[in-house]
């Protein structure tokens, strides 16, 4: 469900409500998300409500993530 390239809401936290795109997977509970300011940060997947978008990660550096997320 959390595939590189999701975008996800968060759910908890001082970042609740913000949508973040899903970059890396660390293991069976943290990924790796970028942010609209195109800080990349590590994040619990139970704080993530995932959404039917998807954007295409691969080769790309955060800044452009975080643009393309900008544009949705």
């Amino acid at each position: 469900m959390m595939v590189p390239g999701r975008v996800v809401i968060k759910a908890s936290g001082r970042d609740a409500g913000k949508k973040l795109v899903v970059v890396e997977n660390v293991d069976d509970v943290y990924v790796y998300v970028v942010d609209r300011s195109g800080k990349r940060r590590k994040v619990n997947k139970r704080h993530l409500l995932p959404t039917e978008t998807v954007i295409d990660v691969n080769g790309k550096s955060d800044e452009e993530i975080a643009k393309a997320l900008g544009e949705l």
